[in-house]
């Protein structure tokens, strides 16, 4: 998943943290992450989810990390600028 996400430039251009098993993004670094978007999941079934939340693949589940990480980059917001540091 992480491989993914990194092979996509606008999430590349994110400042990328885990929580509760997820891999997500943040347009501030630690320790104030102002986080953007989609958070991205990996099951122990081998399915890879796009959520809203932690625990529901409630905007996609797919086999693919790749098909995962495009959905969520198609639901990032628009306009998102470089990465700044939290105060």
């Amino acid at each position: 998943m992480v491989e993914a996400a990194y092979a996509e430039p606008a999430l590349r251009a994110l400042y990328p943290f885990t929580s509760h098993w997820a891999l997500r993004f943040s347009t501030t670094t630690r320790p104030g992450l102002t986080t953007v978007g989609p958070c991205l999941t990996a099951g122990s079934d081998g399915m890879y989810a796009v959520n809203r939340g932690f625990i529901t693949a409630d905007l996609g589940l797919f086999t693919t990390a790749q098909e995962a990480v495009a959905l969520a980059v198609r639901l990032l917001p628009t306009g998102l600028g470089p990465i700044a540091l939290a105060g």
